[in-house]
């Protein structure tokens, strides 16, 4: 295959909420370093084949500077970052690809992929690709099914119908089957009927198919949808990085998976086996069976001392952990939440998260350290009317032009230059040196230099949310 015939689409979104405290809804797992040093995005990037034509990632609004930020960690600078208005599902988000592609690429073959799975054996990944690029340059719709390894309820299941083509690869017989059913997460006996049968393959949710095939079979079942995408494509916006397709026209749009949409629909769904040591890691169960694990089946992350203790996954950011006597155990230390559960009841994480947005508690959406453009602040402390952030600014970067209704803030150089600019003075900050907002103040922080600027900022007032920031000039596209 030529490089412009293969466009990967990279889906960004998800919250990850079975995998807090380490996921939050502003930083969730698929740009998280799970199972090794990379994210799991990046790890998603750097086992598609160098061949293939650079990715479209579709993400939102909350996300794109993480995108781009780990994409750019990887010399990947063509890329091109699709942003959602609002979550719409897959269905929606495919067809934004498949339109892009089409205007730019001609009638690419698109590998729909999530930027949070884990495969294991690439090579088995490749070859599956291989197969799947032969029934889609046939006209058929691809979707990928993991081979069963053990009767999962987690999952959605797909029966295989009959055999559709065969070739002999490597002294192995690569084919692929056509869709007989869709069916969704069964119980557990159900899911053993499946297993024992040999007919099912987990769900993937990876598609590989021309985009011109997607969106006939989308105009075919689905047509209000694409209309919304078209619409929604006709009106895109170039921002920095990003494409922005217009918010109306897609906020228009139905909510679908390529599931409802198509795949269930269409006459020429196939289904290509995976048998690759695929997970979706949709929790710290599937999490620990992905990760490398001791002589007493634990995984251990961070400082960690385990006496008689089996069968458990703990990871810790910052303190020592300390177990005696103890398996099955999931235990995760964040800077602001500590997590003990059963190993076997881990899908009820997602009922403390839950909780937490119900009572409105910003451990539900955000770290402690938060992520930003111009770079991050971790907030150390906080109390009645005041809160210290330790602020990290990248060479070059610059705040936006903003002020405060509540809040007046003192900022102390601990390494670096800071540019300050408090309304109409300008002035430099070196180490030690210091400058006092008060309230409604405009000002503005940079880092003119080439070394990261590192500051502490204590802010005092009556309210202390992120959200009394007035900006009214961001070189990031946020004012």
């Amino acid at each position: 295959m030529s490089k412009l015939e293969i466009s990967p689409v990279i889906m960004c979104g998800g919250s990850g909420t079975r995998l807090w405290p380490l996921s939050r809804a502003q930083f969730p797992k698929q740009f998280l370093p799970l199972v090794d040093d990379s994210s799991m995005l990046q790890n998603t990037l750097s086992r598609l084949p160098e061949q293939y034509h650079t990715p479209v990632f579709i993400c939102n609004e909350d996300h794109r500077f993480l995108v781009a930020e780990q994409v750019k960690q990887l010399n990947l600078m063509q890329s091109t970052i699709l942003l959602e208005p609002e979550g719409r599902n897959t269905a929606p988000a495919v067809a934004l690809a498949a339109l892009h592609a089409i205007k730019n690429n001609g009638d690419a073959l698109l590998l729909v992929l999530a930027a949070d799975h884990v495969i294991k054996d690439v090579d088995k990944f490749h070859k599956a690709i291989e197969v799947a690029i032969t029934a889609a340059q046939q006209g058929k719709l691809v979707t990928f099914g993991v081979v069963p390894t053990h009767a999962e309820t987690g999952y959605g299941y797909i029966k295989q119908g009959s055999k559709l083509s065969t070739k002999k690869s490597k002294g192995l017989d690569d084919c692929f089957y056509q869709v007989d059913q869709f069916v969704e997460k069964p119980d557990t006996d159900t899911a053993q009927r499946y297993l024992d049968s040999g007919d099912y393959l987990w769900n993937s949710g990876m598609f590989l198919f021309k985009a011109s095939r997607y969106l006939e079979e989308l105009a075919k079942h689905r047509g209000d949808i694409l209309d919304n995408c078209q619409q929604a494509m006709a009106y895109v916006e170039h921002d920095l990085d990003f494409l922005r397709p217009n918010k109306a026209a897609f906020l228009a749009c139905a909510s679908e998976s390529i599931d409802y949409a198509v795949m269930e629909k269409t006459d020429d769904a196939v289904v290509v086996p995976l048998d690759a040591g695929w997970s979706d890691v949709g929790s710290y169960s599937a999490l620990w069976e992905v990760c490398p694990q001791d002589d007493n089946n634990n995984v251990l992350k961070g400082d960690i001392i385990a006496l008689k203790t089996t069968n458990s996954y703990i990871h810790s950011q910052k303190k020592l952990i300390a177990t005696i006597g103890v398996d099955n155990l999931v235990i995760i230390d964040t800077p602001d939440a500590i997590l003990v559960a059963n190993k076997d009841q881990v899908q009820e994480v997602k009922q403390i998260v839950a909780q937490l947005k119900a009572d409105k508690r910003s451990e539900a959406v955000l770290h402690r350290e938060v992520y930003r453009p111009w770079g991050k602040y971790d907030s150390v402390d906080m109390g009645d009317r005041f809160q210290v952030k330790r602020i990290t600014v990248k060479p070059g970067a610059k705040l936006s032009v903003q002020m405060h209704h509540h809040r007046a803030e003192h900022w102390i150089i601990v390494s670096g230059t800071a540019k300050v600019t408090i309304d109409e003075k300008t002035m430099l900050l070196t180490e030690n040196q210091s400058a006092y907002i008060p309230v409604g103040a405009v000002h503005a922080l940079e880092n003119p230099g080439i070394l990261p600027l590192e500051m502490i900022e204590v802010q005092s007032g009556s309210y202390l949310g992120e959200d009394d920031i007035v900006r009214f000039e961001d070189k990031y596209g946020r004012a």
